[in-house]
């Protein structure tokens, strides 16, 4: 199955520029199975030149969803899929660096329509889209529009899958090719992997631990590591791999918790990045002297806890965005907007002019209270209930005066509703920001099968 893509942007380069548009079709091979088209709001200008060339005004982004809206969507729309697109590489580092910054690891294998054209019609002076749509009679309905132009690219597509006899090119994009690895790597070793969450685990030559992971499909996501020549990093670590070990836990949550507990505790080379960089901005927030509270982002330190942790400035920005639109609170105040006036929010009527003190402290206090009480736990004390290792087992996380004690697994059929015995499963773990951070995250999308309070 292919998702056959393309974007707009606001400039050339992924690093500084953002998605204007997205459309991408999902095809079988055969023919157009399902579709997804946005507009996306960039939260930044589109320059003019841009809008000259694509037709998308500021004015028509201004009401789009911004990408955190969406990314849910194209996550599942793409799942399973081989990322198409003409000049892939482009649309591609787009994309994922957008769920980059909202701390998520985009990865699809991909297939460049640009080069698969060049191996199966050598010869023409040129392999932009509309030059080759030119001389295949190939009709595009809105040029340098993201619709237009990624149904013009299905139809090219499908006239190289014509092309491929016997699916020569098409199809190597779809195959493991698992290149690299270590001469003493046995390949066995992946039939016999679970397709169950849990964490796993790829040792060296000599037994030491280089990667720990978690996955909700254990097997599947190892394959993607072995697959993968994307970056230099994971072209290393997998020629390093010789052997592969893994704990299943059945619920995402223990997989989450375990694999921070076991990263602190291990420090494994290739996980260096997570290791120095894991939740190292909070949102803290503190009360003015005119009496407002206030919320920002800056780095986390020993001396004070953060309402919530984010591996990035760009992550915690992207949450802060989104708590000020959804509870109406002053861009100012929030640090999103410098300016000794009004923020341009009370421009555009979304703040009530706290920053100019239209609004009190008392009524704009209220509104900053609700945004709080989202990353606080509800209750301080309760358990988490959820799906076990296998059918006849549950897992259990406890938190005990608002600090996580740790995690377990108990059968339902000998504890039933007795809290003590399934407390008693509880193995302790350390309690630590990260901790909290995961807890709240997961509570927060409402994934748990069971909460009982205590």
């Amino acid at each position: 199955m292919y998702a056959i893509i393309d974007i707009e942007t606001t400039g050339g380069s992924y690093k500084t520029e953002k998605i204007t548009e997205v459309a991408i079709y999902i095809h079988d091979g055969q023919k157009i199975v399902d579709e997804f088209v946005s507009l996306v709001n960039p939260e930044q200008g589109i320059p003019y030149f841009i809008t000259n060339l694509t037709g998308i005004t500021n004015e028509m982004v201004a009401d789009a969803p911004k990408f955190y809206e969406i990314a849910k969507k194209i996550v599942e729309i793409t799942e399973d899929k081989i990322f198409v697109a003409h000049n892939a590489t482009f649309d591609y580092n787009f994309v994922k660096n957008e769920f980059r910054s909202l701390g998520f690891e985009y990865n699809r294998k991909q297939l460049c329509t640009v080069k698969l054209s060049r191996k199966l019609m050598p010869g023409f002076p040129s392999y932009s889209l509309g030059n080759l749509c030119e001389r295949l009679n190939i009709q595009i309905n809105g040029r340098h529009r993201a619709a237009g132009d990624a149904f013009a690219t299905v139809k090219l597509f499908e006239r190289l899958l014509a092309l491929d006899i016997g699916g020569s090119f098409t199809k190597k994009a779809d195959r493991l090719t698992f290149r690299g690895l270590h001469h003493l790597f046995d390949k066995s070793i992946i039939e016999k992997l679970p397709q169950k969450a849990g964490v796993y685990y790829f040792h060296n030559e000599r037994g030491d631990l280089i990667y720990i992971g978690k996955s909700n499909n254990i097997r599947k996501r190892i394959i993607q590591h072995l697959a993968n020549e994307n970056t230099s990093k994971a072209i290393e670590m997998k020629s390093n791999i010789v052997t592969i070990s893994h704990e299943i836990t059945g619920s995402e949550l223990i997989a989450l918790l375990l694999e921070s507990d076991e990263i602190k505790k291990h420090k494994p080379l290739f996980n260096r990045q997570q290791r120095r960089t894991s939740f190292t901005y909070g949102i803290f927030h503190y009360k003015d002297q005119n009496g407002y509270l206030r919320l920002n982002i800056e780095k986390n330190s020993k001396k004070y806890s953060p309402l919530v942790s984010f591996s990035s400035h760009e992550e915690g920005k992207n949450q802060l965005h989104r708590l000020v639109e959804e509870f109406e609170l002053c861009q100012k105040l929030c640090g999103l907007y410098t300016t000794d006036k009004a923020c341009f929010h009370y421009g555009i009527h979304q703040c009530k002019g706290a920053c100019i003190g239209e609004e009190s402290p008392d009524e704009y206090n209220k509104r900053v209270q609700l945004a709080i009480d989202r990353f606080e736990f509800e209750n301080n004390n309760f358990l988490i209930i959820d799906g076990g290792r296998h059918e006849d087992e549950k897992s259990v996380v406890c938190v005990e005066n608002g600090n996580y004690r740790g995690f377990g697994f108990f059968s339902p059929k000998h504890t039933a509703n007795n809290i003590d015995l399934i407390k008693d499963c509880v193995k302790p773990y350390s309690n630590n920001r990260d901790i909290q951070t995961i807890i709240r995250g997961y509570l927060k999308h409402e994934k748990a099968e069971m909460i009982i309070k205590l």
